[in-house]
């Protein structure tokens, strides 16, 4: 197949096989024709959002379809993660102690500035000067603002994508019985699970309504999630010996990677089970991360 230059970038930072935009031209093309075929520079910018859990390859997806879509119509596409938008180490860290130690611990419901995001997506939306929050998973923190990208344009399209985007709150009754060890033990009165059970159900919806059109990239089941993490971390790893930052603290072990997705589970397998049936754009995964099957709005 003939591979554009933008798309051999595309490639060559995700660490990718040309394989990949051969499977990807095969699903996701006619999200991408309808959007191209509905597209108008008079309307604000349509938000597609991504659900997937952890190393589904939602923020890869994210990144392809801005590619694609920029470079076919000439327009400006911004991908945003949920990760990016995470509290400080410092936020983090005030919160567990006002509130419950696991709070420390970035990524559940809780633990991003919800806001933060908004503002970011509104000032894109309303074709003003915005800077871009990116979050360093190397230092656990806020990348450098230096460091971060500035949208000085229009943009035509925005992606946010995040491993609980449209998730819903559990009954409250089911949150009593631990779903894993980290709840037993480290959660034993509940008040964690709570809380971030509290979050889901309040500013987290405001946030994920701004969406237009949901895709999800559902994960067979949650087992399959440690493995793809662990890839994520390992392809993070490669990238910091790369760029000759590998002394950074951040990157995780195999058990710290283990006892990490532990915080993410009871959401996960809530999304897992009660999302699909609300999802504008349904991609079922292998266990290879393969795409098996296509349910939706489109002709795939």
């Amino acid at each position: 197949m003939k591979i554009t230059p933008k798309e051999q970038d595309f490639l060559d930072r995700n660490q990718l096989p040309v394989a990949y935009l051969e499977a990807a031209q095969q699903w996701f093309s006619p999200l991408i024709v309808n959007f191209i075929d509905n597209f108008s520079p008079k309307t604000p910018p349509k938000i597609i959002g991504i659900n997937g859990c952890q190393g589904s390859g939602k923020s890869t997806l994210a990144d392809y379809l801005c590619t694609v879509i920029a470079e076919h119509i000439g327009i400006t596409a911004v991908s945003l993660s949920l990760d990016d938008f995470y509290l400080t180490k410092a936020e983090r860290n005030s919160l567990a102690k006002t509130t419950h130690p696991l709070l420390a611990t970035r990524g559940v419901p809780g633990t991003h500035d919800i806001e933060l995001a908004k503002e970011c997506i509104n000032s894109l939306k309303e074709g003003k000067k915005t800077l871009i929050t990116r979050f360093d998973k190397s230092i656990d923190d806020r990348a450098p603002r230096n460091s971060l990208e500035t949208i000085n344009e229009p943009v035509g399209l925005i992606v946010l994508e995040g491993w609980c985007l449209g998730a819903t709150p559990e009954a409250e009754a089911r949150l009593a019985e631990p779903i894993n060890s980290l709840e037993e033990i480290e959660d034993n009165k509940a008040i964690w699970r709570h809380y971030v059970n509290q979050a889901i159900a309040g500013e987290y919806q405001s946030l994920f309504s701004m969406v237009d059109e949901l895709v999800m990239l559902q994960a067979p089941s949650f087992d399959r999630v440690y493995h793809w993490r662990l890839e994520q971390e390992q392809k993070l790893k490669q990238r910091l010996i790369t760029e000759g930052l590998n002394q950074r603290s951040g990157v995780m072990t195999e058990q710290q990677i283990c006892r990490f997705i532990s915080y993410f589970q009871r959401v996960t397998e809530n999304i897992l089970t009660e999302l699909p049936s609300r999802t504008d754009h349904l991609f079922k995964l292998g266990e290879a991360r393969e795409i098996i099957h296509y349910t939706g709005l489109l002709k795939v």
